[in-house]
């Protein structure tokens, strides 16, 4: 029968023994994943690291406002010398006047660094098509919407309402144009010539990139710019967009006119959400890229962009279809 001390020493090496196995379970474990990686990296070109030769993929979809890590991430692109050229794939309705601004200013930065083509995948409309003129060719698909070129601004106003529940708001303003026109008081004429002037100097702001940047008379310019929306060929047609086709006219594009290698892999460049941007469809969106569900990520992603869009506020380039029975 073994005595104590050989019972605890052979504890002591079986312990070790499982310590040792525990060690190199976990560091299997690692080496597999970095492996799987690096096979997935092989696979999906979306997934390159940013050092090899690529065509970067930016993604514009949903409502645009001002995003902070959006710009900085194209501030990264455009001095990014392995991204070899840029697809610009959007599909949104627009958003605020300042966040189409900033977003068309970050794009023309990367367009004077890389060959820049945008691609409508469905919808370029008002702040969308704003982004789409920061690209220096435009591809459309057939039937997507482009177009509605034009402001606004939307003011409810339940002042009579209020006063059938006998609800009266007391308004104690430094001038009569403060805060106007109000949402609680009667329409206020001056108030909305106010603002009407406003909404025709951003809207000449808009007329006036459209004709900067499209090859158009100036009245061809005014005849598409009355807020009205077109399909991809009657676009086409019109001079609002380059060509019709898919993602693969557009890296023909790249390659026929910019000399960029048509055989590149594409790699989908996105902004570094902060902390505080980090919602549940975020957090969702993160989950099924992990998996390799790219499209329902994607739908995660442009439904937490329109979360954020919720607190819309101030002048819209926004196409917002009105249906009348």
């Amino acid at each position: 029968m073994p005595s104590d001390a050989e019972y605890i020493a052979d504890r002591r090496r079986l312990r070790r023994k499982l310590s040792f196995w525990r060690v190199a379970g976990v560091l299997l474990a690692i080496v597999a994943v970095v492996a799987i990686g690096w096979r997935v990296a092989d696979l999906d070109p979306s997934r390159l690291p940013a050092g090899r030769d690529h065509v970067a993929r930016v993604s514009v979809g949903g409502l645009i406002t001002t995003d902070r890590e959006a710009a900085e991430m194209l501030r990264e692109l455009a001095e990014t010398d392995s991204a070899r050229g840029v697809i610009v794939s959007i599909d949104s309705p627009g958003g605020t006047t300042t966040g189409a601004e900033e977003l068309f200013a970050a794009l023309r930065d990367v367009a004077e660094a890389k060959p820049t083509v945008a691609f409508i995948d469905g919808l370029a409309a008002s702040g969308g098509y704003i982004a789409a003129l920061g690209a220096d060719h435009i591809v459309s698909r057939q039937t997507a919407i482009v177009g509605s070129i034009g402001v606004l601004i939307q003011v409810p106003n339940v002042a009579d309402l209020l006063e059938e529940l006998g609800i009266e708001v007391a308004e104690i303003k430094s001038t009569p144009l403060k805060a106007a026109p109000s949402a609680v008081s009667p329409i206020d004429p001056d108030a909305v010539e106010a603002i009407q002037v406003v909404i025709d100097d951003t809207y000449r702001w808009f007329v006036d990139l459209v004709g900067e940047r499209r090859p158009l008379s100036e009245v061809q310019v005014a005849r598409v710019s009355d807020g009205r929306v077109y399909n991809g060929r009657q676009a086409l047609s019109l001079g609002l967009v380059d060509a019709l086709g898919d993602e693969e006219t557009a890296i023909a594009w790249l390659e026929a006119e910019r000399g960029v290698p048509v055989d590149l892999p594409i790699r989908n460049w996105e902004p570094d959400r902060d902390d505080g941007a980090f919602d549940v469809f975020t957090a969702g969106a993160l989950a099924a890229r992990i998996v390799g569900f790219d499209d329902l990520a994607a739908t995660l992603a442009r439904a937490s962009s329109a979360r954020r869009g919720l607190q819309l506020d101030g002048l819209l380039a926004l196409w917002q279809p009105q249906i009348e029975n």
